[in-house]
């Protein structure tokens, strides 16, 4: 039996990155990758939760002079984080937007970097199928994978 004093009623139980989403419980990687497609950084969120608002907390304090992202991250405060850090944001406005911003479809074609730096982690079998329990453990597990990447 547990006694009363082993953790407070009042902490929130720690946020374990699992949401709901239409496939039915998942994990969001959001990931920064450089030129060469090797990655930089990370944040896993649950499988229901914005795109967008994660990609801010990533580009803080990162050099980069151009800003490649799908739609999902398509939003005014974030093209505003990346032109205020003087770069180019190269995100396709979403359907559902009123306003319309160019996209530089050259530049776009490179997004395939960021995809194929995916298709590399999914190929270590923890990563794709998240057998870990807590969001700390499965983030240990994305980090060892991303430094293989980087020794390849």
């Amino acid at each position: 039996k547990r006694g009363s004093g082993d953790q407070p009623a009042s902490e929130p139980a720690p946020d374990q990155a699992l949401g709901r989403s239409r496939g039915g419980l998942s994990t969001k990687i959001h990931m920064v990758v450089r030129g060469l497609g090797c990655p930089v950084r990370f944040a896993l969120t649950a499988g229901q939760r914005g795109d967008a608002p994660q990609a801010e907390a990533l580009l803080k304090d990162l050099p980069a002079d151009v800003v490649l992202a799908d739609a999902a991250y398509d939003s005014d405060r974030l093209r505003k984080l990346i032109s205020d850090q003087s770069a180019q944001a190269v995100i396709p406005s979403n359907p559902s937007r009123a306003r319309k911003y160019d996209l530089d479809r050259v530049l776009y074609r490179e997004r395939h970097l960021i995809e194929c730096c995916f298709a590399k982690l999914k190929q270590f079998r923890r990563v794709a199928t998240r057998y870990e329990k807590t969001a700390r453990n499965y983030a240990a597990v994305v980090t060892l994978a991303a430094i293989v990447l980087w020794l390849r």
